[in-house]
């Protein structure tokens, strides 16, 4: 072979090579190589917004690891210390005492709104509220008023509650206390999903029933409000360690504020990784979507392969919008 043979096989394998190493660079996602950690409650109708996080992570390179269901404080106290990366349903004003407790500011990193609009508060079956005139939780300090919601034959009213550790559940102990309810209600607690189905059965069953309840949840779907129940209204704002008030615009009074979701995550990941941080702060979903899916959970729809399928559906159904995230976030690290 010539010289002159070699040279341009020299050359030609240069320009391949620096060919294929620029190829290789352009193919490079920003979160090749590193590990997070998903975190979540064990509130399984929260699997689907989880997912839709980490297949948007997984998309930008990152290892994702299976999803660890923890309760609301340990999920906390995880991410600020550094054992686990993000939660992705954190709800604001709710857990602003475990954000703040668990190192605020100075641990976490909350950007953007994930999912807008979520209510919460307590409700009626429609047939007791409109038989005895009942619009507001107050009018259960009547002895006889809370009595027709007693279902263990104490007396008292049974309110379905929250799980210990909820952000609800102190708002809920708080409110018994500031309305006067202490002696005529009941705060059952235990497993929620357990506590509505017996719920529902009682109303099914023509009983009279109370319950506190959040949307999105399948809840409102079975229990339709301005259909099967109603929402009570409460006698004035009153929540713990606040002076908030929770009216609404249309002045109507719930007892909670209008809650937003939020993607908790640790603070210093998200300054290392610009990417990951741009994909929280630019991620929003729907709550009509979320309570769609959650529809279909309660429908039977609900094992993990059903969850991930239903993810899987919704990013297919949005794929420009998914896709939009993820030019983002890829922009923000160079």
């Amino acid at each position: 072979m010539n010289n002159r043979c070699k040279t341009l096989l020299t050359m030609t394998g240069f320009i391949l090579t620096a060919s294929w190493t620029a190829t290789a660079w352009a193919a490079k996602l920003p979160g090749e190589g590193i590990s997070v950690q998903p975190v979540q409650s064990t509130i399984a109708e929260e699997t689907f917004q989880t997912l839709l996080v980490n297949k948007a992570l997984q998309a930008l390179g990152y290892d994702v690891q299976p999803t660890k269901e923890v309760d609301y404080n340990v999920a906390y106290t995880s991410i600020a210390k550094g054992d686990a990366t993000y939660l992705t349903v954190g709800w604001f004003p709710l857990h602003e005492n475990k954000y703040q407790k668990a190192g605020g500011d100075d641990k976490f990193s909350v950007s953007g709104t994930y999912i807008s609009g979520a209510a919460q508060g307590y409700l009626i079956d429609k047939k007791t509220a409109q038989k005895y005139g009942i619009t507001n939780i107050g009018q259960l300090k009547d002895p006889q008023i809370a009595k027709l919601f007693d279902a263990d034959g104490d007396g008292k009213a049974d309110l379905s509650g929250c799980n210990p550790g909820w952000g609800c559940e102190g708002v809920i102990e708080h409110q018994l206390d500031a309305f006067g309810l202490r002696n005529t209600v009941t705060h059952n607690q235990g497993n929620y999903s357990a506590i509505m189905a017996d719920t529902i059965a009682r109303y099914k069953k023509g009983e009279s029933i109370l319950y506190y309840t959040w949307t999105p949840y399948w809840i409102s779907g079975v229990l339709v409000p301005g259909k099967d129940v109603v929402w009570l209204q409460v006698p004035f704002s009153s929540l713990p360690n606040s002076n908030q008030d929770t009216a609404l615009p249309n002045g109507k009074n719930y007892g909670f504020p209008m809650n937003s979701m939020k993607i908790v995550a640790n603070k210093k990941f998200t300054q290392e990784n610009p990417a990951a941080a741009k994909l929280f702060s630019v991620m929003k979903v729907n709550i009509n979507d979320v309570s769609a899916e959650n529809m279909m959970m309660s429908k039977g729809h609900n094992t993990p392969a059903d969850i991930e399928a239903h993810a899987n559906g919704w990013i297919k159904a949005h794929q420009k919008l998914f896709n939009s995230w993820i030019a983002q976030a890829k922009a923000a690290a160079k």
